[in-house]
């Protein structure tokens, strides 16, 4: 059995925690997957650059005609799209993995499953077969979520793609359906409904996007019926295969209706890999949805367990789990002066066709809490750059204090929203008015940024 003093369970961002104050900490990082994590091999990395070629076929199959330039959509080569994508990943990956292993000799790398089954004490199942067992002084839980299938399909064993396999397929199918309308479906169904497949949306409740501000949601709901077929309010009846052809009957409140394709991706959410570990064993708790229970320092219920990212986090965001790594490396060498991690702004984009971006409360949570608000929604189109682009969908709106000024919310449908909320993001982490974040900056003209310039002084 080897010892160690730190343990690192998942290679995301729990691999940002060997700063310079660990070079000479024995270490063994744990990692099942590819080495880097979701982020970097089947989420946020790659999503987004598929995302950016969806974008060129959908500006040459609409944006140029309606602008008068001679542009037109006559299909992608999927393979070479896939190939550039992880041709640039992959080996990021495999190089993060061989610089930890073979280059660095305080730390080993254990490809394998890991499980407690005792205090600090893992067992791992290694992938390459065997089992090892570990102990460690302090343990670091980065392990992550993973997705979550419906029972439905399940049972139904019919063939299905998920975010961590469809990016790689070696060819597009003809028609696809979606189940899920959160970001990832929204995201990935518009990489492919962009590329040319036909893309069926199904969703169980009213709107896609149903955990943004409820205008913004419609707006994007609206947006994607344009484009795809998007089928509200859906209940799963049944699901089956026959050859390569997949049906799903659903039920809109008409009675079933079946919808066929020739391929499924199923997207409906994420879970922690708390309970995988078993990190009840080693004294570590997990809240009723499995998230491992952290004080505000992200120290888990036994001292010398920390824990960071998706493993904690329902919003399971990359730039949340970074900043968790930065506070759990400084905190376990810096015991009289822990650092805490502040969630309260949280921001979030999603990379669809429109582009939203969120932070802070929406309308109905404002009024929930009982706070006396103003509100403004500004049309893109209502400044120059955006008049410029004839957009007549996008919009900003804003949610203030009527008493106090501070800006509550921010939300943003249409292009580039995730840049131009940042500007927004950093006057409320400054506690700025809204006022001195219209008043006290000079914005560009006739810049984008005009939009939010505009929607501040609506205020």
């Amino acid at each position: 059995m080897q010892h160690f003093e730190l343990l690192i369970i998942g290679s995301g961002s729990g691999n940002s925690i060997l700063t310079s104050d660990y070079d000479n900490t024995k270490t063994a990082i744990v990692e099942r997957g590819a080495f880097g994590g979701t982020c970097l091999n089947v989420g946020c990395i790659p999503s987004k650059m598929f995302v950016y070629a969806a974008d060129m076929a959908h500006h040459a199959r609409y944006d140029g005609p309606r602008l008068g330039v001679h542009t037109s959509f006559d299909g992608v080569d999927w393979p070479a799209i896939r190939d550039r994508v992880f041709g640039r990943i992959d080996p990021i990956a495999e190089g993060g993995e061989r610089y930890r292993a073979e280059e660095l000799e305080n730390v080993t790398v254990f490809k394998g499953s890991g499980r407690f089954i005792g205090d600090k004490t893992l067992e791992i199942a290694m992938n390459n077969g065997g089992t090892e067992t570990i102990t460690a002084d302090k343990v670091v839980l980065a392990a992550g979520a993973r997705i979550t299938i419906p029972d439905l399909i399940l049972k139904s064993g019919v063939d299905y793609y998920t975010s961590d396999t469809v990016m790689r397929i070696d060819e597009l199918p003809k028609r696809m359906i979606v189940i899920g309308a959160g970001y990832i479906g929204a995201e990935l169904g518009n990489v492919f409904g962009s590329m040319g497949v036909e893309v069926t949306i199904i969703n169980r409740s009213g709107q896609m996007l149903r955990f943004e501000d409820p205008e913004i949601a419609e707006r994007f709901t609206r947006s994607y019926a344009e484009r795809f077929d998007v089928r509200l309010n859906a209940n799963m009846v049944d699901v089956s295969q026959d050859g390569d052809e997949i049906s799903l009957t659903i039920d809109q409140g008409n009675g079933p209706e079946v919808i066929t394709a020739d391929s499924l991706l199923v997207a409906t959410g994420r879970r922690p890999n708390g309970d995988e570990l078993n990190v009840e064993a080693t004294g570590v708790e997990l809240d009723g949805s499995g998230y491992v229970v952290t004080n505000e320092f992200l120290q888990t219920a036994h001292p010398d367990i920390w824990a960071l990212g998706d493993i904690t986090n329902p919003a399971q965001l990359k730039h949340l789990a970074n900043i968790d790594a930065r506070a759990v490396a400084h905190n376990m060498v810096n015991p009289d002066d822990l650092h805490s991690v502040d969630r309260s702004l949280s921001p979030h984009a999603v990379f669809g066709h429109p582009q939203v971006a969120s932070i802070g409360l929406t309308e109905p949570q404002a009024i929930e809490a009982g706070l006396d608000i103003v509100t403004t929604v500004h049309e893109f189109g209502g400044a120059a750059y955006g008049w410029a682009m004839e957009d007549t969908t996008s919009a900003c709106k804003l949610i203030a204090d009527a008493q106090s000024r501070l800006l509550l919310g921010a939300h943003i449908i249409g292009p580039q929203a995730s840049t131009l909320i940042q500007q927004l993001i950093q006057g409320m982490a400054f506690g700025n008015t809204v006022d001195q974040m219209a008043r006290e900056q000079i914005y560009i003209h006739p810049a984008l940024t005009e939009v939010v310039e505009q929607a501040l002084l609506n205020l």
